[in-house]
């Protein structure tokens, strides 16, 4: 399923939960761990960036190295670097993503608590947004047990939806897990509109269809259990009140093209469940156009 996990560190309490959250996939997949702390040298002043830079190498290699030592203590095999550069963080790790093949990003988020529950935290968007494989994201005080029994992914259709959908397929086949298939139909949609019950008759429709092709996918692959329905509402509301009604471990979706501006948008409805979900959520994007 995963053969190189990447997590990025600066040593702060979500990056703490990233990594234990890491360690614990490399072990259930028999995985290698590469941890990076990304030191942006530009985001300092000049009179001051070598003093800054040298205090965060070595913050960050005393980070890495007590991490080196908890992988070796549950049998991961870890590589370890301090990366110093003039690039966006982001790129740097995206980056290494792509030069050292690694399979899974997994990264932490803020706290849980009033304005912190909006804010993801530049580098993690910008890594969601450009990122070259899956990227799961944890907040800071909810970890992903690789024993989870549960796996969510809702889907409209769409070719993003249908990669999401066949990652989330192949983890929940890798796991042992349930997996629930969620479309939401939104009202906005149809609101106001003539023949409104024509309109959400055809998009329930759609979205029947869209859930039915993923369910096959499941069946296909032998899942022990599939719960799939079709939803009304508020597409991310809807999504985020399932998943908790369903103790969900894990939600799984789709983000926007990897092509254009496109790139740079996680869509609103992922962007929303990845900042407030109560748990994990892995976003798959569509590959890289060569």
């Amino acid at each position: 399923m995963y053969d190189e996990i990447l997590v990025p560190t600066d040593g702060s309490a979500a990056a703490g939960t990233a990594t234990d959250t890491a360690l614990d996939l490399a072990r259930r997949f028999d995985a290698s761990i590469h941890a990076i702390t990304v030191v942006e040298l530009s985001e300092s002043p000049a009179d001051v960036e070598s003093e800054v830079a040298e205090e965060i190498t070595q913050n960050g290699e005393k980070t890495l190295a007590t991490l080196r030592d908890r992988a070796a203590d549950v049998g991961v095999s870890a590589t370890t670097q301090v990366i110093e550069t003039d690039d966006p963080v982001h790129q740097r790790i995206t980056d290494y993503a792509r030069e050292h093949d690694v399979d899974l990003i997994v990264m932490g988020t803020h706290g849980r608590t009033g304005l912190n529950r909006l804010v993801l935290g530049s580098i993690t968007e910008r890594t969601l947004r450009t990122s070259p494989v899956p990227v799961l994201t944890v907040h800071e005080d909810v970890t992903l047990n690789s024993d989870f029994e549960t796996v969510l992914v809702p889907t409209d259709g769409s070719d993003p939806a249908s990669v999401a959908a066949d990652h989330g397929v192949t983890i929940a086949a890798a796991t042992d897990a349930a997996m629930h298939v969620v479309h939401v139909v939104d009202l906005t949609d149809v609101s106001g509109e003539f023949g409104g019950a024509e309109v959400l008759a055809a998009l329930e429709d759609a979205g029947q269809q869209a859930v039915d092709d993923v369910i096959g996918r499941a069946e296909d692959a032998g899942l022990r259990s599939v719960e799939a329905s079709v939803l009304s509402g508020r597409p991310a509301r809807a999504i985020l009140d399932y998943a908790e009604e369903r103790d969900v471990d894990l939600i799984v979706m789709g983000t926007h093209g990897r092509t254009g501006l496109e790139r740079y948008f996680l869509g609103s409805v992922t962007e929303k469940i990845v900042r407030v979900a109560d748990v994990p959520v892995l976003t798959v994007s569509p590959p890289e156009e060569q």
